[in-house]
């Protein structure tokens, strides 16, 4: 975990003077959240603040990769952190089309 994330969590838990040992517990009992929670809790979030597309666990996850990638972050280790068969899949899996590959190259203008 990040040290950014690790100092999130560490805000939060003093903000909300959270005890239970999940980090997002369920009402009943205190145990860990499941997907489905997970996901209304992200939908209303992201309607409340105007997206209109659906926004769930699963856009985290792409949301991840695609800005990883933006990042300069090699698309082989992505890849491997996704478990993917091939980096194909994993440009496919973050929205990366072959004409925007290509572009690469006319846009050098070599």
């Amino acid at each position: 975990m990040s040290d950014t994330c690790k100092k999130a969590i560490q805000e939060y838990v003093k903000a909300t003077g959270h005890k239970s040992g999940a980090l997002f517990a369920s009402h009943k009992g205190g145990n860990p959240i499941s997907r489905v929670p997970a996901y209304r809790i992200l939908s209303e979030g992201a309607s409340r603040v105007g997206i209109k597309e659906a926004v769930g666990t699963h856009t985290l996850r792409k949301s991840f990769a695609f800005h990883a990638y933006q990042s300069g972050v090699d698309i082989t280790r992505i890849q491997k952190l996704f478990n993917h068969s091939a980096p194909s899949v994993t440009l496919a899996y973050i929205g990366i089309t072959r004409q925007e590959l290509d572009n690469v190259y006319f846009n050098l203008n070599l």
